[in-house]
């Protein structure tokens, strides 16, 4: 247990940060589904800028690497593409 009264502070806005990032990323994780998921081109257009600008702000706030990020945002343009 930490003994002065800023690394107490200091796990406690961890653990408040933890749930955040995690509350984000799973989000960004659920609207990736989704855009998957979709068969229509039009929704799908419509959706991806949303679902990009969710995985540059993960890759920002360093929560995902920018390479993931990268990676995601291009295999979702191809799918898209493809439809």
């Amino acid at each position: 247990m930490a003994n002065h009264k800023s690394a107490q502070k200091r796990i406690r806005s961890n653990e408040a940060k933890k749930l955040r990032n995690k509350y984000v990323h799973k989000t960004t994780r659920n609207a990736v589904r989704k855009l998957r998921a979709l068969t229509v081109k039009g929704e799908a257009e419509a959706m991806f800028p949303t679902v990009a600008s969710m995985l540059d702000k993960l890759a920002k706030r360093n929560i995902i690497h920018k390479n993931k990020a990268s990676n995601l945002k291009s295999g979702l343009a191809v799918q898209i593409n493809k439809l």
